[in-house]
This record gives structure tokens, sequence and C-alpha cells, in this order.
């Protein structure tokens, strides 16, 4: 569940709701523009921030929220299916897929954003989200793939948007051999929540300006 703090007068944002009904939500005052939500038993007031002349999102982010971090990962443990490793992309959902890993006692694999000195014939697949201004690749080392093969995985981070993020992660274990048995977010931003293949906590509404 979430509520708008809103800001200057007469300038309207339509919420899209993820079910294809609107609303408008009149901004009053002058200072900063902020989305509550309430997650895992956390409340957080995320600041809106622009994407472009045409829609703004609310940025979430849980590097640094223990709290936050520590009880979104029980709540989607709860729902998790049965899996053996855990495979997230750097880096927002690096703090999540640790949790659930040190609450499961299972590994968990980190798909990063450029190969480092230390892997060994990597395997890449290029990636588009919606919070990312241009094109970026992850890596995934011939080490953790090879960890991955025949394992039934879990894919997680902390935000399910557009899916460019998550299809990226999925073309990774294509190249592994790994089962995906799931695919989870603390949150689903916009048209996400209408997605029958995802487990996640709560919502997410895109804001869309008149």
């Amino acid at each position: 569940m979430g509520q708008f703090i809103s800001v200057i007068d007469k300038n309207i944002f339509k919420v899209y709701n993820g079910s294809r009904s609107e609303k408008s939500l009149t901004k009053r005052g002058i200072m900063d523009k902020f989305y509550t939500i309430t997650v895992a038993g956390c409340t957080r007031d995320l600041p809106i921030c622009t994407v472009n002349e045409k829609m703004d999102i609310a940025a979430f982010v849980m590097f640094g929220d223990v709290e936050l971090t520590v009880n979104a990962a029980k709540e989607l443990l709860k729902k998790a299916p049965e899996f053996d490793i855990i495979l997230t992309a750097e880096s927002k959902g690096i703090p999540l897929a640790y949790e659930m890993s040190r609450e499961s006692g299972k590994k968990y694999v980190l798909a990063r954003k450029s190969p480092k000195l230390y892997m060994k014939e990597p395997i890449k697949i290029a990636v588009k989200s919606i919070t990312t201004a241009k094109i970026q690749e992850l890596y995934l080392d011939k080490a953790d793939a090879d960890l991955l093969n025949g394992k039934r995985c879990l894919i997680v981070d902390d935000v399910i948007s557009t899916g460019e993020s998550l299809k990226a992660l999925e073309g990774l274990l294509e190249q592994t051999g790994a089962e995906i048995v799931g695919k989870m977010a603390v949150l689903a931003e916009g048209d996400a929540a209408k997605r029958n293949d995802i487990i996640y906590l709560e919502h997410l509404p895109l804001f869309f300006k008149d």
C-alpha cells in the first residue's frame, strides 16, 4: 500500500496502479515530492524522481536500510519455492540476495556490470533498465556458471519494472543449465504488478504527468 505526499499547486500526477485504472493526485505546496509505502512492516517515504517529461518514478533504495532488507528477505522467503541457489544483478539487489542467502543458508551468485580480472571465460548479456540511461552488460564468471549448472535457481531483485533486467538474468541462466524456479522482488513497479510469473511484496505505481 502507498500514499502520495504532494507538492506544487495545480500540477496533476496520474498514478497507474497496475490494474489499468488511473486516478489524479493534486500536488500541493512547494516542498520535495515523496510517495509513502509500507513494505514488510516498514514505512518509507520514497523521493519522486523525473524519468522524462511524461513520467516520474518513486526511488526505492535498500542500501543502508537494514531493517527493511531483513524484513523483506524474510517475507520473500516465506513465499519462495524450493531452491538451491540465488542469482541477482549488481548492484541494488545485493543486500536482498545476501540477506535471503544468510536466512536460508543457500549460496547466492552475483551478475556483475563489468568483467573482473578474476573472471575466467565470463558469459555476458546486454540489459536496459528504466533507471539506466544506456545499454549495459551483465557478466557471470564461468565458475559461477558451473556452480549454477543443474541447480534450482531463484532470481531476486529489489524492483521489477520493465522486466529488462529480469530478462537479462534469465538469459544468463539459460547459458548455465540452471532451472529457474522463481522470480522475486520486493516491489513490482507499474505494469509488472500484472505479471503472473513473478512474486513480489508490494506494488509501486508510476507517476504520469498531464
